[in-house]
This record gives C-alpha cells, structure tokens and sequence, in this order.
C-alpha cells in the first residue's frame, strides 16, 4: 500500500489543513526523521503524544498558544509524519532518548510541558533530569510508575501487547480504528473526520511497529517504569496541574489519586464528561492551565 501526498504541498492527502494549518520542521536522529511543528514565540510550550497519537491531537492549542507562546508537538518516530523504520526497537525507554536528543538540541528555559499516555513518562523522564528549566507540568491522564502488580494494566498489556494484540494491530490497524473511541467520554468528540488522523497515519503494516510495542511494555517496561518515579522528588515540586478526563477507562481515577498522593500542592481540574484526551474532548481546560 502506497503512502499518497499531494504533490504540490507534500503533505498526506488525508491530512486536513484547516484543522492543522502548521508549517513541518523535521530533526535527524540517528534512527530517522522525526516531525515536529513549532509556531510562536516567547516562553516554549512542549506538548508529547502517546499510542496512536501524534502532533495532531494538540492542534486546538498550538493554534490558541502560538499568539502568545512557542508552542513545539514532536511525533515520536513511527508516528505521524515522522519517519517508522522498522529495525528500530520502539522502546519507551528509546523514543525518551529520541526525545532527550530532540530536546537537548533546542537549549530552551522556561519550559511548559503537557502530555498524556506514552508522552507521561517520555517527557518527564527528560524534566528529571533537567528540573532547573521545567517551570510548569499539565499532567493529563498518564503514568510513571510500574504497574506490573496491577491487574488492569496485566490483563490490558497482556491482551493487546501479546500475540493476539500485535496481529490484531499490525493487520488491522485495531488500536486506532477500535479501541481509541472507546477512551473518549463522548463518541461526539471524535467525529469521522478527526477519528481519520488518529489511523491514516498508520498506514501499512510496517508502520505500525510502534502503535503494537507500546503496549506490551505497560508491563514489559516496568523496570524503565520504577526508576523514573524514585526520582519523582526531582520534579514533585514543579507547578503542576493534574488535567484528568474522570470518563477514561485507561487511566481511571485511581491514578489520579495516586499522583496526587504524590505530589506536591498541585492543582487539579477534574473533567468529569471526558475521557483519554483532554486536550480532545476539552482543549479549552489545558489551555487555561498552561497559560495560568
């Protein structure tokens, strides 16, 4: 299956410019090619995708923040518009490296992070290390610890990351044409025409490697998992806002809780009609909590 653009803008010809008018920038990692959109100017806004996503989801707002901020959204390599080799190994552990590069690359201060799913412990396994230039965290549903002992997370990691689910995945695109619905609180807030930029980028088999590893390593990454929340005191005390979608059944209310536990003085804004994606289902909610 061949992967059609519109030869005058080299864009996908699934890709609808109204809802993401932004212009590509692309960075060499070793591994490839990996997208970002970076608009604006002044303090930077740093915003990570997890599975199936990619840049698209926070388009609402890059188009709200870039007046007044520079806003920067990556795909992870396999992912949206950036290259999916397929030797490599899509680990957690090695899309943060690709982010760290990434990162490492801008030399910002003052940044803002947002991120739900993967882009949790993607992106703040970069703030841990590098607290001094983080001055806020909108946390949306997410994790950073080891759920190895959490039979949810076993029996979610264990269908959808084994042999069933990578078959599944890999032949039919399954995470993102099926099972991404059902983590929105309301089957309204994905239309047909934005539901398509969630699987269109996945085009072929091939492509898929990334969308059918993450899953196995909610488990299989545990280790990665722990040594990232033992260092949770390094960032624990950045200005954080918990931006939670009550209706998600991926990441429930329960680890909210246990964030909160965790933390210190955050602010919380519960969304209790949404689910997976806040900045989705309530773009309006994370705007307000990053500009705030």
């Amino acid at each position: 299956m061949e992967k059609e653009t519109n030869q005058e803008t080299n864009y996908p010809i699934w890709l609808d410019r109204n809802e993401y008018p932004f212009t590509s920038h692309f960075f060499d990692l070793p591994v490839g090619k990996m997208h970002y959109i970076d608009e604006g100017q002044g303090d930077p806004i740093v915003m990570i995708h997890g599975n199936p996503g990619w840049s698209f989801e926070f388009r609402n707002i890059i188009k709200e923040l870039s007046k007044t901020n520079r806003c920067i959204a990556i795909d992870h390599i396999g992912f949206g518009l950036s290259d999916k080799p397929f030797d490599f190994d899509y680990l957690p552990s090695s899309q943060a490296k690709n982010f760290e590069i990434f990162m490492d690359s801008l030399n910002l201060n003052n940044i803002a992070m947002t991120f739900n799913d993967w882009g949790g412990p993607i992106g703040l396994s970069y703030a841990i290390k590098h607290p001094e230039i983080i001055k806020k965290l909108v946390i949306m549903n997410t994790f950073l610890w080891s759920v190895e002992d959490d039979p949810h997370y076993q029996k979610f990691s264990g269908l959808m990351g084994g042999g069933f689910g990578r078959f599944m995945i890999k032949n039919f695109n399954l995470f993102a044409h099926f099972f991404l619905p059902k983590v929105f609180g309301e089957k309204k807030n994905l239309p047909k025409h934005i539901h398509k930029h969630y699987y269109k980028h996945l085009a072929t088999r091939k492509d898929r490697k990334g969308c059918y590893t993450f899953p196995k390593h909610i488990i299989a990454s545990s280790k990665w998992l722990d040594s990232l929340w033992q260092q949770r005191e390094r960032i624990n005390s950045i200005p954080t806002t918990f931006v939670w979608g009550m209706k998600d059944i991926a990441f429930r209310e329960k680890e909210l809780n246990y964030w909160i536990e965790n933390w210190k003085n955050p602010k919380v804004v519960r969304l209790e009609g949404v689910g997976h994606y806040p900045q989705e289902e309530s773009p309006n909610d994370v705007i307000n909590s990053l500009r705030g």
